[in-house]
């Protein structure tokens, strides 16, 4: 039997039912980083993904209690928050990015006019 799925209690019940809502919700943040439509929205659907993941490891850590995976978590939110600095001041500097949603240049048509 699963680690996620071992525990009869309340505890392991909620782990099961955070485990399917956090792939729920893995599989629309998916969806929104390859839809789009701007940078900025796939920079928050990374930010996203990484918040998502450190969530798995934490049920991962109820279900088992194996505490060496609370390091890993911690580990994968100091780089999730300096990629988003890192995007952030990549959307900066380009300046101007959004034009109602859609990159600037691309637009809605991926930059081709007519």
């Amino acid at each position: 039997m699963s680690p996620f799925f071992g525990s009869n209690g309340f505890l392991g019940i909620a782990v099961a039912i955070s485990l399917v809502l956090v792939v729920a919700a893995l599989l629309l943040t998916l969806v929104r980083l390859v839809r789009g439509p701007s940078l900025a929205d796939r920079v928050v659907a990374l930010d996203m993904l990484a918040i998502l993941a450190i969530g798995f490891i934490a049920l991962r850590v109820l279900a088992t209690g194996e505490t060496l995976y609370l390091e890993i978590a911690i580990a994968l939110g100091l780089v999730a928050f300096l990629a988003t600095v890192f995007f952030a001041r990549l959307i900066e500097r380009r300046g101007g990015e959004l034009d109602h949603g859609y990159d600037s240049l691309g637009g809605r048509d991926g930059g081709r006019e007519g």
